[in-house]
């Protein structure tokens, strides 16, 4: 594992250790909001026909994603529990969008359902793979291992995984560069996954 001791001392730390787990958090509250504002307004461009509502909807995820994370840190909230409704309902809402995009612009297809390959499966995988480890969310799986967090959940990783995707997609219409970039990102989780599994999950005592 890398940096396996400094890991194990790290995670003890209470800034990064498990806490009271409890569902109900302001940050949570605030994850269901904005899930049920996005997939609605999804849902509505799909029924209209309209791509502006498609595009609020994912600014709503966007800045509703982004508000629940820095809520639950400054109101010092962050709970597994949290950690897992907030993967779970980013995959909603992506998925939400992306059939939606789908639905108006066809021709986009095959870089969308490879991005969704890779965002709802093997990303999911490696997003939920934390609660092998005594900490809080993926934010702070350096304590595990720093370059599958860097690759993964630092804040560069992040915007490329959920943004670049998208507003290349929304800006250009460039299905091919799109695809070449759904590609690139299945392959690097991939890579993440591989490296996870030398790692190995933790076996619970007595299993």
């Amino acid at each position: 594992m890398g940096g396996t001791g400094h890991g194990a001392e790290a995670a003890l730390d209470s800034r990064y250790g498990i806490r009271d787990e409890r569902l109900l958090t302001g940050a949570t509250v605030i994850t269901l909001l904005r899930t049920v504002i996005a997939a609605g307004l999804a849902a509505a461009a799909a029924y209209e026909q309209e791509l502006w509502l498609l595009v609020t909807s994912l600014v709503v995820y966007w800045i509703g994603d982004m508000a629940d994370g820095g809520y639950a840190r400054w109101r010092d909230c962050e709970t597994r529990i949290g950690a897992v409704v907030d993967i779970l309902c980013d995959r909603f809402n992506a998925a939400a969008f992306y059939l939606g995009l789908a639905w108006l612009q066809p021709d986009l297809s095959p870089a969308i359902f490879v991005y969704l390959a890779e965002f709802m499966v093997v990303d999911c995988f490696l997003s939920i793979a934390f609660l092998a480890w005594p900490v809080r969310s993926p934010n702070y799986f350096f304590v595990v291992d720093r370059t599958i967090w860097l690759w993964n959940w630092s804040k560069p990783a992040k915007a490329v995984n959920s943004a670049l995707f998208a507003v290349l997609l929304l800006v250009t219409g460039w299905m091919w560069v799109g695809l070449g970039i759904a590609l690139a990102l299945l392959v690097l989780k991939c890579v993440s996954l591989a490296r996870l599994m030398r790692i190995g999950l933790p076996v619970p005592a007595g299993a």
